[in-house]
Formats: structure tokens, C-alpha cells, sequence
């Protein structure tokens, strides 16, 4: 039988979970270090392809990994032996949903990029579309619906213990990171409009992700999160600088 609660098991998985943090610990650096000084740029920033999704992998596990420690952790204690190896399968096939969810990022990045190209009002149109957007499907039933699966991830370690085969940990990450994708997709769309390497709006958006899984009133925080981006897709029409990744407002650094 496996075993989920007890001292000594949540002892033995704090290590693997640990692991996740040092991970997100990593790329936050790389973040911070990459992106001090870079103005709110609209676009890939002039990246390819495999860099844009290779910066765009190193963001999501920056702002991800923190929030889903937890649900590592909770992984781990379905694994009797050799917990380690099993967590990394599980936590890179993880980030491989976050990665090939970059593929469609790239695309929007490239259209917004031409967008933000254009007379003013088209980048603030833009922007609006990507606030309004954003701000609709946080209020929707299938992102209730994903950040249930997030919050109370019980039901799903259940499912994952009967993961046959050696691809269990594979299985067993790929598919908690489309629900979290499918949680958290809305709110990574915004740094389309604050700046792709924007800091201060990563470090924002990280503490919403985290709150709306991990904090009671989670729920709740999405919703507003909702509320006020919707608010945005309208003031950024009378203030720009609300989204200088499109606008060209506040591009004078981070």
C-alpha cells in the first residue's frame, strides 16, 4: 500500500521537492543575470527559434517550479526507492510540456512583435486583445477546472501510482504539467504584452501563479487576477505604458 502521510515520509520526500527549488533557485539567477538592463523589448526580442524557446524553458521553470514543489513532494512519497532519478524524469517531462507550449508562444510573440511594428494604436490594440483575452480565461470553468487539479492533487497521485512500466514518472509529469499549463497558459500570455524578459512583471506573475495554487483563497485570486486584467485591456488605451512589451511605453529598462 502507499503510503501519503507521516512524519517520516515527508521527510524522506523533502529532498526530492528540495531539488525543484534548488532547480527554480538556478533559473531564477539565470534570469535575473540575463536580464538586468533589458529594456521591455516587443516580440522574440530578436531571438531564433531554439533560443527563444530555450530562454522561454528557463522562464517557466523560474516561475513554475516553486508552485509545484508541493505536488512533487507528494509525487515522491508514491515511490518507494530510489526517489531521485524517478523526480527528474518526472520534473523534466514536466518542463517538456512548458517547452513545446513555447512553440505557440513563439508564433504569438512574432505576431504581437509585427503588431508593436505598426502605428501606436495597432501595438495598443494588441495589448487590449492580449489583457482581455487573458483576463476571460481565468474566469472560465475549464481554469477552475485546471486549478483544482493543481490545488488538490490527491486524486491525480492516486492515478500516477498506477502508472505502469518504466514511462510512469514520464506519464506522470508530462501529464500534471498540461494541467498546469492549462492553469497557467492565461497568465504567461500576459508577458506578451509586459515584456518577454520583463523582471519585475515575471516576479508578479510568479507570486500569482504560486498563490493561486498553494494560498487558501486561491480561487479567489485567480478571479481577480481576471477581473483586473480585463480592467487593463481598457486603461491600456489611456495609459500605453501599461504594457511597454507592445506599446514602446516604459522601455527604458527594467
Amino acid at each position: 500500500m502507499v503510503r501519503l502521510t507521516g512524519r517520516p515520509a515527508a521527510r524522506r520526500t523533502a529532498g526530492p521537492a528540495g531539488l525543484l527549488l534548488v532547480a527554480a533557485a538556478a533559473a531564477w539567477v539565470w534570469v535575473v543575470t540575463r536580464s538586468g538592463g533589458i529594456p521591455a523589448m516587443p516580440g522574440t526580442m530578436g531571438l531564433g527559434l531554439h533560443a527563444f524557446l530555450a530562454v522561454w524553458t528557463l522562464m517557466t521553470a523560474a516561475m513554475m517550479l516553486p508552485a509545484t514543489a508541493p505536488v512533487a513532494a507528494l509525487y515522491a512519497r508514491t515511490i518507494t526507492v530510489h526517489r531521485a532519478p524517478h523526480m527528474v524524469v518526472f520534473t523534466l517531462a514536466y518542463l517538456l510540456v512548458w517547452a513545446a507550449a513555447g512553440l505557440p508562444a513563439y508564433a504569438l510573440a512574432v505576431g504581437l512583435g509585427r503588431a508593436a511594428s505598426l502605428p501606436a494604436v495597432a501595438g495598443t490594440a494588441a495589448a487590449a486583445a492580449v489583457f482581455a483575452v487573458s483576463g476571460v480565461y481565468q474566469l472560465t470553468p475549464l481554469k477552475d477546472r485546471c486549478l483544482a487539479r493543481c490545488r488538490s492533487p490527491l486524486g491525480l497521485m492516486l492515478r500516477y501510482a498506477s502508472y505502469p512500466g518504466p514511462s510512469r514518472d514520464l506519464c506522470a509529469g508530462a501529464h500534471h504539467g498540461a494541467f498546469c499549463l492549462g492553469c497557467c497558459w492565461s497568465l504567461m500570455a500576459l508577458l506578451a504584452a509586459f515584456g518577454l524578459m520583463n523582471l519585475w512583471a515575471m516576479v508578479v506573475l510568479a507570486a500569482v501563479i504560486t498563490a493561486e495554487k498553494l494560498v487558501p483563497a486561491g480561487r479567489l485570486v485567480a478571479r481577480a487576477v481576471g477581473v483586473a486584467s480585463i480592467a487593463l485591456a481598457v486603461a491600456v488605451f489611456w495609459v500605453p505604458a501599461l504594457a511597454p512589451g507592445l506599446t514602446g511605453g516604459g522601455m527604458s529598462g527594467m
